[in-house]
């Protein structure tokens, strides 16, 4: 058996698994287990579920034009703020009314830029957000809505939409989605590695990863939390805040899990003859 560990740039929002996808880096492998740290899991936790646990995202920008002219003349412009507000208030109803509730999705408008005076009404608008899903199919769906919901909501106020995914820079993430079988797997080598007190489980999030990319080129793969909270060293500011600190406590219980995990599923899989393995770099 051979164990290959991935080095891979440009995780946040770069996509960097998918270059690594592309560049041959997981061809031959047959499972992949990923982890990362959790800001609200204890220290000496570890936690994680079968099936999907993180969702797959999409950024999305859109400029909308009208006329611009003095605010004391209104009937003299067409307005694009107005319409930029109606499409983001009309984005919303996509999930609250058009998804299945037991289906989670997000539709959210982080971005709003539009004029540079109290008393002008700009020529354009733009507005920016990102989609989220756990399934394949209503991701699509929602970026296809997306689209008709800007371009036909701006006509409605007179202006016009042209709507950009971004997915040339920002490429689409793919919902990440543990194997059931490494699931069980995974929580046998925890519990004796922990103790099964300090195996939980984990609700799937809203966020995106890009182990997912893995997820679509390797059979069989399993993505982790490792807890590091600890309410000893003082309030744990979440991830991605400026504010956040790394528990490097929580180090070596992810760096054994991982160990576990290879050496255990090696020993379980040997294959009956050792199958001709390509040379790789050696670190």
């Amino acid at each position: 058996g051979t164990v290959a560990l991935l080095f891979q740039p440009a995780e946040e929002g770069g996509g960097g698994a998918k270059k690594m996808v592309e560049a041959g880096a997981v061809e031959n492998i047959e499972v992949m287990f990923g982890l990362h740290v959790a800001d609200s899991v204890p220290i000496g936790v570890l936690a994680s579920r079968p099936g999907p646990i993180m969702a797959g995202s999409g950024f999305f920008e859109a400029v909308i034009s009208g006329k611009g002219g003095h605010a004391a003349l209104p009937h003299h412009t067409i307005d694009p703020i107005l319409a930029a507000s109606n499409v983001i208030v009309s984005l919303q109803q996509l999930v609250s009314r058009e998804a299945d509730p037991l289906d989670s999705q997000v539709v959210t408008v982080g971005k709003f830029q539009g004029g540079g005076a109290f008393n002008v009404i700009p020529d354009s608008v733009t507005i920016g957000g990102t989609f989220r899903a756990f399934m394949k199919e209503s991701f699509n769906q929602l970026k296809q809505r997306i689209e008709e919901v800007i371009v036909t909501q701006a006509s409605v106020q007179r202006c016009s939409a042209v709507v950009d995914f971004l997915d040339k820079d920002k490429p689409f993430f793919p919902p990440t989605i543990n194997n059931p079988e490494l699931h069980d797997f995974f929580a046998k080598v925890c519990s004796e590695m922990v103790g099964p007190n300090n195996v939980r489980e984990k609700q799937p999030l809203m966020g995106a990863e890009d182990f997912s990319f893995y997820t679509e080129a390797v059979p069989k793969t399993y993505y982790y939390f490792v807890g590091m909270l600890n309410e000893t060293r003082g309030p744990q500011a979440p991830h991605h805040s400026p504010y956040f600190t790394i528990n490097e406590d929580a180090l070596p219980y992810g760096a054994a899990m991982q160990a576990s995990l290879a050496a255990r599923y090696l020993l379980e899989h040997q294959p009956a003859t050792a199958a001709k393995v390509e040379p790789r770099d050696e670190l």
